[in-house]
């Protein structure tokens, strides 16, 4: 079993869109977030899941 961590995570998040205006997202590793710059919403990804919720989104100055 090989310890190199599979890139599934990575390609699922570039595979994910905004929820509200079906632009792509750009991840913050930083802040764990998925950023929308369309919608001006930062979408946070808790335990390695992004929470896709328009509700739970952080709003961008």
């Amino acid at each position: 079993m090989s310890d190199q961590k599979p890139l599934f995570e990575r390609r699922m998040l570039e595979a994910l869109v905004c929820p509200l205006t079906h632009t792509t997202l750009h991840y913050d590793a930083e802040r764990q977030e998925l950023v929308s710059k369309a919608a001006r919403l930062a979408f946070p990804i808790r335990g390695g899941i992004p929470i896709m919720l328009v509700d739970e989104a952080r709003a961008l100055d």
